[in-house]
């Protein structure tokens, strides 16, 4: 990696922002640019591709799967999986293997962040000249709060003077650097640019997937909520570089809690195109993407492998690709049934086959969920749509998709199954009757158990693994040009990776006010969360069961809610709204909660038929609340080993 401040924005490609097939302005009619020069922030086009290019840069961090792994692996919601490589095991923290400078994956966001801001700075100081209009400028003031808000809560403070002077475009190669406080990085910075973006900003976005209004207030909501944590310190958390918590614009932490309060519920009530989805399903099922909850997302698309900044046809395992989705898919490739009741070697067959639709997709076993998240996070699965709007628990044959003629095979107990049928199931509670895991006739390849008279293998709650699990069903992909075959599973997904929802600003208004900020009528606390629980009462299909389902259990999910609403209540419900999106490691962090909740964690072994869940302990130091600067960072700046060690955070040298 090279410097923060290089000559050419640092390799970002600029691939064309495609917001959706149909609807296409002069912006997005441009040609695709791999560099920027000082010259191209002097012409309308230079300024219009500029800003198609900063849209692109999100395919540089979201949707990236070791990013992705950087949010998640070592939360109460993920842990390793079975093929998981030192990238993902460091970040568990459960004495596998420690995290360095050079293992941790948060350098996914210092790569793509820095010369985003850079570039946001060149439009920002250049536009007014060629006649932009403050709109367009604002969709750069925006992104470039958007990559320090993500740099901030990721490394701490980081450098607002890049080589031309702070917060101003650089052309130089700046070979050194310092670091501005997390304080001055809010203020100076972050806030500044977001109460820009708001004033300027259309409250309808020039094109879908743009930002408006409502994308800025929820940042800058988010933003305040953040910082106040951040200044109120409540388990004494360190920062750096090192500063006093106390504001420079001699604000207090519940001002802070009240401006965020007040800025989401203003998003609330004013939404312009955005809401909320009629229920959860709706939110993340592929034929419905893009919809209007969704605020920001990084896009892709089957129609052109151009405009979707990769292969149609195999994933690279690199961005812009988005293959975060694979991580968590297991292995299901491994199920088998017999064409015969004989199950011979040679009547074996792979009964659930690799295809691109979302339930399946390309395993790669590198994260798992823990136990936990079944049995605890989600542990309604009957009034509450969450568990099955989030997680494909059922296998169903799809032989037949692969030229595979026989329209019945043998599963479980030598019963017949049929395409559709279920092969594998993960039950959602512990049966009444033992699972025999230790079956010699009929193998499931992948050590599941048979139950009598169940034609499915089918694993508990109890005996998930790091080999077998509940696959990520919200993150599967989706495409329309399958055919009657298996389509294209081994290319990355083309659907678009969801930053940010609509839903999130009911989350940041009852933090807030949890946290003492005074409230409207109708918009308490317990009010705001009972919002998004109702709705997630709300079914319209059984995903695992593969049926339509019309049930309204709002009643049963708002009765529920508890009187009084906590933090750790609102981190609940964020991971049974947000859970596998990336969002974990960040909350965690922000209310310094990350070493009580994620301390411990039950999974089953590696090994096939594995089924013996263990407890892991977490090492979870204050010091890890901060990750480290990437060693190609430090590699590449010409500072002397003692300003490098004082330039890394403390404990990672």
């Amino acid at each position: 990696m090279k410097t923060i401040s290089s000559k050419l924005i640092i390799g970002l490609c600029a691939a064309s922002l495609l917001l959706s097939t149909t609807s296409c302005s002069k912006f997005l009619d441009e040609e695709p640019r791999g560099i920027f020069t000082p010259g191209d922030f002097k012409t309308p086009n230079g300024i219009n591709n500029s800003i198609v290019g900063m849209y692109a840069h999100l395919r540089y961090i979201y949707g990236q799967a070791y990013f992705y792994n950087a949010c998640l692996t070592g939360t109460d919601e993920v842990t390793y999986g079975q093929s998981a490589d030192e990238n993902f095991q460091a970040m568990d923290f459960s004495g596998v293997a420690n995290l360095t400078a050079v293992n941790s994956r948060a350098d996914v966001a210092w790569g793509a962040a820095l010369p985003n801001i850079n570039m946001a700075s060149g439009i920002i100081e250049n536009a007014p000249a060629v006649g932009t209009s403050p709109a367009i400028i604002a969709e750069a003031h925006f992104f470039r709060a958007f990559d320090y808000f993500l740099l901030v809560q990721t490394f701490g403070g980081v450098p607002l003077d890049l080589g031309g002077g702070e917060l101003k475009y650089s052309t130089s190669v700046e070979r050194k650097s310092k670091r501005n406080t997390v304080s001055e990085v809010y203020t100076k910075a972050i806030f500044p640019d977001l109460l820009t973006a708001i004033s300027d900003l259309p409250d309808v976005p020039r094109l879908k997937g743009a930002v408006s209004k409502t994308v800025a207030r929820l940042y800058l909501a988010k933003a305040y909520l953040t910082y106040a944590w951040w200044l109120e310190n409540p388990k004494n958390i360190p920062t750096y570089p090192e500063t006093s918590r106390t504001d420079p614009n001699g604000k207090s932490s519940a001002w802070y809690f009240q401006q965020a309060y007040d800025l989401a519920v203003e998003a609330i009530e004013n939404p312009g195109t955005y809401g909320l989805q009629p229920t959860f399903y709706d939110v993340n099922v592929g034929t419905n993407d893009r919809n209007n909850e969704i605020l920001l997302f990084a896009d892709h698309t089957e129609d052109s492998e151009l405009y979707n900044g990769g292969s149609l046809t195999y994933g690279s395992g690199g961005a812009p690709d988005n293959f975060a989705g694979w991580m968590m898919t297991w292995n299901y490739t491994s199920l088998t049934s017999s064409k015969t009741t004989g199950w011979s070697t040679a009547d074996l067959v792979n009964s659930v086959q690799r295809e691109a639709v979302q339930a399946l997709g390309r395993p790669w076993t590198r994260m798992a969920p823990t136990i936990n998240v079944v049995t605890e996070t989600f542990a309604d699965k009957t009034n509450d749509s969450r568990y099955d709007g989030t997680f494909t628990a059922v296998y169903r044959g799809n032989w037949n998709r692969a030229n595979v003629t026989n329209a019945t095979l043998y599963n479980a107990n030598n019963m017949p199954v049929k395409p559709g049928d279920a092969i594998l199931t993960f039950l959602d509670e512990e049966p009444q009757t033992p699972i025999n895991y230790d079956n010699k006739t009929y193998k499931s390849s992948v050590g599941a158990g048979v139950l009598a008279g169940r034609p499915d293998y089918v694993i508990s709650p109890e005996g998930i693994s790091r080999r077998v699990y509940p696959g990520l069903w919200k993150l599967g992909p989706y495409r329309t040009d399958n055919g009657n075959g298996l389509g294209q599973p081994n290319a990355s997904s083309t659907r678009p990776f969801n930053i940010a929802k609509f839903s999130e600003l009911y989350f940041i208004a009852a933090e807030a006010a949890v946290k003492g900020a005074a409230v409207k009528g109708g918009k308490t606390a317990r009010e705001l969360v009972n919002v998004i629980r109702g709705r997630a009462g709300v079914w319209r299909w059984d995903n695992n069961g593969n049926v339509a389902k019309e049930a309204n259990h709002r009643a049963e999910m708002t009765t529920a809610t508890p009187a009084q609403i906590t933090v750790n209540y609102i981190l609940a419900e964020r991971s049974r709204e947000y859970y596998g999106e990336g969002y974990r490691w960040y909350d965690l962090v922000r209310t310094q909660t990350w070493s009580d909740i994620a301390k411990t964690y039950r999974i089953a072994g590696s090994n096939v038929g594995d089924h013996n869940a263990t407890t892991f302990t977490r090492s979870i130091q204050p010091l890890h609340y901060l990750r480290p600067i990437p060693q190609g960072q430090l590699d590449a700046m010409d500072m002397s080993a003692e300003d490098k060690a004082a330039y890394q955070n403390p404990g990672y040298n």
